[in-house]
This record gives structure tokens, C-alpha cells and sequence, in this order.
């Protein structure tokens, strides 16, 4: 064993130390990397800095900037419409049918590129059941990268596989596009079966930066107590109506706001004032305290549902919520009520409550005469919250969370990824360059501008990447991969061809964790074949498990895929460990009997 070998084990059990104890954030660990790396002498300088610039690192920051254009547009929204159409609020179905679709995007597009592209609509979807989006992303994550062995195309290994066969027997027989389906296949459904068993034991129970919340925050809701709870009620046909808002007194009797009124008829009637009806057949979404609503409903003879149906979208947390914001000196509302201000009406935003010398008033409030220092507490659409905020009239006490949505730009946000596919599939243009021609598309076409582009990457991957793509470098450069491999191997003796092609897959999943899966694509196949002709077992299995083995990276936070989800699901690399050791497991199990059911072992 080698000085250079030595010293790069040595640093690896460093980066996983690091990873373990989380001494420092996971970006700095990638930084240490290819600071520690060079001066060792194990890379170049120009290898210590070369994964910034690799197709891996290039593709993330595209593909990133492709689904923020995605976002921005609303198209997103679209589909994740879409996919609650189907699996409604159960989290079960949710993560099944996100990882799915991840998987299959990912048998023909790189994995990373699937993940990060539908990971805006997989927060989305998060937020708006309310599911914390750690209990999401991981699963789809990791079928996201299990998807890549759908097809021969789905990643770097399997499209490699052939061609590093040829090297080891030129007349080899090649493997055809859906040779491997049946194995992915059977990954893809052991992984969700996994995850919908033992999910709820292994999976973080919540964190994310985009964990779903409430309509309104924790500091809101210490000051409005009672405030902010949302009900959908059916106006049975036989309520006597038409009634306007006024007459029917909802808010002075029972402290109630009526937010939105939907029509039989599919009229929908957005922040209604006091001088609209309601009537038979309608459904209403109201806000109030749940004791008073119940006696509303029974008053009236509604019947309150047990969850929102018709405004589900419209007022999940990932559209719609509530803000405090403070009447300014300048305010054209000083003076005025809400009434005669037509505040609704201009605003598309609804007062729940005024808060005044630390009293809450929550009656009868668009008849107050408004004063500076004034609290309203106001629900609505983010988007019209954003346009508000532009104004002098208001100081918003929190940030207002979502955008204000370029829907008029979707085809040009579309057309972009369209672009990236076309150029990829099509073309077989580099996955780097392609992705950056449909961003760059995007930008050209103001679905997003340029500095939006550049706030939309998460730069802590980026680095993360960066780093650990030198390490693996530095693993295969010095021969500490080639050394462990040969060591394992001369060592196992005369064995089965089951058993050698299982320290095979083995050997090869502990190399994807600590190296390029390319690399140990380019090392494992050859060395692979070799031992499988000297012990009476297939060379092109061989070389199969080996290419499908380098799917199997789930315990730490080493692969792109792992890294892209980890601040945005807000894990911890123990998270990867615990549900990552039973997923290894798992997979070794279910790939080898796949291929000796398939293969005939």
C-alpha cells in the first residue's frame, strides 16, 4: 500500500467523520475537499476545482433554473393539480405517485435532471397537504435514482456498460435498450413497497425548507388565537335565498368571514362584500372559530364537509394565507373604513381582524374608522399580497411568501424544457449544454430574469458536488479502488457464480459511495468479466451487475441526487443511513434474484 493510498483513505474517513458528526455544513465539506486534496498531491489543482466545471455540477445548476422557469409560470401548479386529482391527501399515494413519475422521467433522462426537475412540484404538492416535504423527497429521490436502470439509457453506467465491454471481449454480445427493464422494474416496486411499509419508522417526521404549515404563522397565531381555521360548507337547496352578506349578519353574530362563494353553477365569487348573495346549492369557504362556525351551520341548517373540496387548491397553503400588515402614516385608509374603502373589492384580500392597543377586534370591523399603527389581519392569495406589498398603504410584519405568476409565459417556460429534451434525445447533445440552452432560453424569453436565475440554485449543493466529485478522482487516480477490488477478489478463492456475482454487486455499491459511479463502472466491468470467465459464470452478467450495482448509493450524501434534496428536505446524514441501510439491503437482494430469475443463473 502506497503513501497516495493511504493518504486518500485517510481523507475520505475524514469527509465521512464530517458527514456523520456534521461538525460543519455539508457545502464546507465539498470546500475542505478541494482545498485538502491538491495539497496533499493526490489531484491537480485543476482536478481539485474540476468538478465545478464537470457536466454533473453544469447539468444541477441548469436543470434547477429550467424548473424555477417551470415554477414561476405556474406550470408546476398544473401538475401537481394533476397528480392530487389522483392521490388526494393520502401520503401513501402521494409518494407513490411522485416517485413513480420521477422513475420513469429518469429511465430516459439523467436521474439528477429528473429529481431536480420535478422536485418544484413535489414541494408544491407538500405544502398544500400539508405533508412535511422530508417524508416526500427522500423516497422520490431514491427512485429517482433506481429509475435509471428502467432502460440503457437512464445512466452514465448502463449507457458506459457496452462500450467498456467491448474493451474486456471485443466480440461480446451488447445489451439492447430495454435488456435491463424487468430488474429496474422490480427495483422501482420493491423501493415503494419499502417506503410505504416502513416509511413512517425511517423517514424524518418533518423539517424541509419547504415543509408544509398553516395558514398563517406561529408568531400570528399566539397574537389571533381562534383565528385562521378554515371550513367548506354546502348550502343545502332548500335554504330560503337569495340573502346578501349583509342581511344574513355572519360576522357580527358569529364572528365569521364568509372568503369565498361558489355558485352550482360553477360561478366562483372571490372575497365577496356585504352586498353579495347566497343561496341554495352554493358552496362557501369560511374562516372563523370552529365552536361558532358549528353554531352558524346549525342556525342555518348548512352542512359543514369534513375537508375542503372545492377550495382546495385555491386556499392551500401553497396559494393562499394570512398576513398581518400594519396601516402607514401615508395610508389612504387612515380616516376611512373598510366598507367605504371597498377594501375587498380592490384588494381581493379579506379582513379577518383589526388589532388596537393590544385588543383584538373581530365583530363587526368594516364599519371602524381606521387609524396609523392600525393591525389588519388579511387572508388571500399570495399573489395579491405581492401586489399590496408595492404599495404605500401597508408594512407587512413577515415576508410575504409566494410570487406573483407569469402564467402569460408558460408555452415560452415549456418550450424550454421541450428545447433541453429535443437537443438531448434527439440530438445527443451534451446533458450540460442542452440544459443550459433550454435555462438560457428561459431567460432570453423573460420567463425569468437573469438575477432570478442566479438566486434559484442552491448553491450549498453546487459546492457539495464540487467537492466530492475531486475525492473520487483522487480514489481512482492513486489506485485505492483498483487495490481494494483486486484484494477482495484474489481473496474469495474458487466460489459460485451467485456468490462471486454477489461480492461483485457488493463491492461495486461500496465504490459508487465513495467514487464517480463511472469510475467504478470503468474499473468493476473489466475486472468483473475477467473473474466471472474464471469461475464458469456469464462475462456480460457480470458486467450487468456491476453496471446496475451503481445505482445502489443510498446511505450517504454522496450522490447527486442524495445531495440535490438534502437542505431542501432538511436531512441529516443520518437520515440517509436509517432509511438508506434497509434500501441497500434491499436492492442487493431484489437485483440478484431479478437477474438469476431473468438471466438463469
Amino acid at each position: 500500500m502506497t503513501l497516495p493510498i493511504i493518504l486518500v483513505m485517510a481523507v475520505l474517513g475524514l469527509a465521512i467523520l464530517l458527514f456523520i458528526f456534521e461538525w460543519v455544513r455539508v457545502d464546507v465539506v465539498g470546500i475542505i475537499m478541494m482545498i485538502i486534496l491538491p495539497l496533499l498531491g493526490l489531484v491537480t489543482p485543476k482536478e481539485a476545482i474540476s468538478g465545478l466545471s464537470s457536466n454533473a455540477v453544469v447539468s444541477i445548476i441548469a436543470v434547477i433554473i429550467i424548473g424555477a422557469g417551470l415554477d414561476k409560470t405556474g406550470a408546476m401548479n398544473s401538475l401537481a393539480r394533476i397528480l392530487l386529482k389522483f392521490a388526494g391527501k393520502s401520503e401513501s399515494r402521494i409518494m407513490i405517485l411522485i416517485s413513480g413519475t420521477v422513475a420513469f422521467i429518469s429511465s430516459f433522462m439523467q436521474n439528477i435532471g429528473a429529481a431536480a426537475l420535478f422536485m418544484p412540484a413535489a414541494k408544491r404538492i407538500c405544502r398544500q397537504t400539508n405533508i412535511p416535504v422530508s417524508r416526500i423527497l427522500m423516497p422520490m429521490g431514491f427512485c429517482a435514482i433506481i429509475g435509471g436502470c428502467i432502460t440503457l439509457i437512464g445512466s452514465s453506467p448502463l449507457i458506459l456498460m457496452n462500450d467498456v465491454m467491448k474493451i474486456s471481449d471485443p466480440n461480446v454480445e451488447a445489451f439492447g435498450l430495454f435488456s435491463v427493464t424487468p430488474i429496474g422494474l422490480a427495483l422501482i416496486a420493491a423501493a415503494l413497497i419499502y417506503f410505504v411499509l416502513f416509511g413512517r419508522f425511517i423517514l424524518p417526521a418533518g423539517g424541509g425548507s419547504e415543509a408544509g404549515s398553516g395558514p398563517m404563522s406561529q408568531e400570528l397565531e399566539r397574537t389571533y388565537r381562534d383565528i385562521g381555521n378554515l371550513f367548506e360548507i354546502q348550502i343545502p337547496e332548500s335554504f330560503e335565498g337569495p340573502k346578501t352578506l349583509k342581511e344574513l349578519e355572519i360576522r357580527p353574530i358569529f364572528f365569521t368571514s364568509i372568503l369565498s362563494i361558489a355558485s352550482k353553477g360553477g360561478v366562483i365569487i372571490s372575497t365577496p362584500d356585504f352586498a353579495d348573495t347566497i343561496q341554495g346549492g352554493d358552496t362557501v369557504i369560511v374562516e372563523g372559530p370552529s365552536d361558532l362556525v358549528a353554531k352558524m351551520a346549525q342556525s342555518f341548517n348548512w352542512v359543514i364537509k369534513e375537508d375542503l373540496e372545492v377550495f382546495a387548491e385555491s386556499f392551500s397553503p401553497n396559494n393562499a394565507g394570512i398576513l398581518e400588515a400594519i396601516i402607514s402614516p401615508r395610508s389612504e385608509l387612515v380616516g376611512n373604513t373598510l366598507r367605504s374603502f371597498s377594501f375587498r373589492k380592490k384588494n381581493d384580500v379579506t379582513p379577518l381582524a383589526i388589532f388596537r392597543n393590544n385588543k383584538t377586534y373581530v365583530g363587526d370591523i368594516s364599519t371602524m374608522t381606521l387609524r396609523t399603527g392600525d393591525a389588519l389581519l388579511l387572508q388571500g392569495p399570495w399573489e395579491k399580497f405581492h401586489y399590496l406589498k408595492e404599495r404605500t398603504d401597508l408594512v407587512f410584519t413577515e415576508e410575504v411568501q409566494g410570487e406573483i405568476l407569469r402564467t402569460d409565459k408558460v408555452k415560452f417556460a415549456v418550450g424550454g424544457l421541450v428545447l433541453a429534451l429535443t437537443m438531448i434525445l434527439g440530438f445527443h447533445v451534451q446533458l450540460s449544454i442542452a440544459l443550459l440552452a433550454g435555462a438560457m432560453f428561459m431567460v432570453l424569453t423573460k420567463v425569468l430574469s437573469i438575477d432570478e436565475a442566479y438566486e434559484s440554485v442552491d448553491w450549498m449543493t453546487v459546492f457539495l458536488l464540487g467537492g466530492l466529485i475531486p475525492l473520487g478522482i483522487a480514489f481512482e487516480k492513486t489506485g485505492a479502488a483498483k487495490l481494494i477490488a483486486e484484494t477482495i477478489m484474489s481473496g474469495l478463492g474458487a466460489v459460485s457464480p451467485l456468490i462471486l456475482l454477489s461480492v461483485i454487486a457488493i463491492l461495486t455499491s461500496f465504490f459508487t459511495l465513495v467514487a464517480s459511479n463511472v469510475g467504478a463502472t470503468v474499473l468493476m466491468v473489466p475486472l468483473a468479466m475477467n473473474m466471472a470467465g474464471a469461475a464458469g459464470a456469464d462475462p456480460r452478467i457480470a458486467a450487468l451487475v456491476v453496471a446496475v450495482a451503481c445505482s445502489n448509493t443510498f446511505i450517504l450524501p454522496t450522490h447527486q441526487v442524495n445531495a440535490l434534496i438534502m437542505r431542501p428536505g432538511g436531512y441529516k446524514t443520518k437520515d440517509y443511513f436509517r432509511a438508506g441501510a434497509g434500501m441497500t439491503v434491499l436492492y442487493l437482494v431484489v437485483m440478484m434474484a431479478s437477474i438469476a430469475l431473468f438471466y438463469g443463473l
